[in-house]
């Protein structure tokens, strides 16, 4: 009887450590995510001295009768070294005091090769429809150890810099090996599935991993 649940202890032993050592990785497939725009915040921004005595009573106005947050969608196909980050057309009320800021809202759809380290950008122009090819964003990351959960995957805070003086905070995964994410952030060792822009006023994070 010792030695079948000793021979039993050992097979348990041998079976999680084969678990580790094949862990799932996901290589394929989609993320959902929600993009938050703190609108309050970036139209107070744009409110100056020389033109405060008419955009502070529309802003007191779009207070009262709009919501703080401009929720979009959108969605990332993914696929080893390359994704597609397409923006879900929303059915929100526009704001008419910051209607065509790029900050608000989502005009491109962006195919990044991660292996090529180059993006295709479409760009909406007023009526026109442009095909913009690009090198990747270049972030300058540093990983830390903090980890919070996103859509039930494990993720791992990183802060980057971009353009010397754009403060980015992304949380990352490692369960899915794909150095992309929403729009055209990437260069981390996973897949992003949360990112800040707090100067900016935005947030991307995921919702669902498909």
């Amino acid at each position: 009887m010792k030695k079948e649940i000793g021979l039993f202890a050992a097979l348990l032993v041998l079976t999680f450590s084969l678990r580790a050592q094949y862990a799932h990785f996901t290589n394929y497939g989609t993320v959902e995510y929600e993009r938050r725009t703190n609108a309050y915040a970036l139209i107070q921004k744009t409110i100056n001295k020389d033109n405060e005595a008419w955009m502070q009573p529309a802003f007191d106005y779009y207070k009262k009768n709009s919501p703080q947050f401009k929720v979009l969608n959108a969605k990332l196909l993914f696929e080893v070294d390359k994704t597609l980050y397409t923006p879900i057309e929303s059915e929100m009320a526009q704001n008419l005091l910051m209607g065509d800021s790029p900050l608000l809202n989502q005009f491109n759809t962006i195919f990044s090769d991660l292996g090529a380290k180059s993006s295709i950008d479409q760009k909406k122009v007023f009526e026109q429809t442009y095909l913009v090819k690009d090198s990747l964003r270049k972030i300058k990351w540093k990983i830390t150890d903090e980890t919070r959960e996103i859509a039930g995957y494990p993720c791992r805070r990183a802060n980057g810099i971009y353009l010397d003086s754009i403060y980015i905070v992304a949380f990352y995964t490692t369960r899915i090996p794909v150095a992309g994410g929403p729009e055209s952030f990437n260069g981390l060792p996973g897949i992003i599935l949360g990112v800040a822009l707090p100067h900016e006023n935005v947030t991307w994070f995921a919702t669902k991993v498909t």
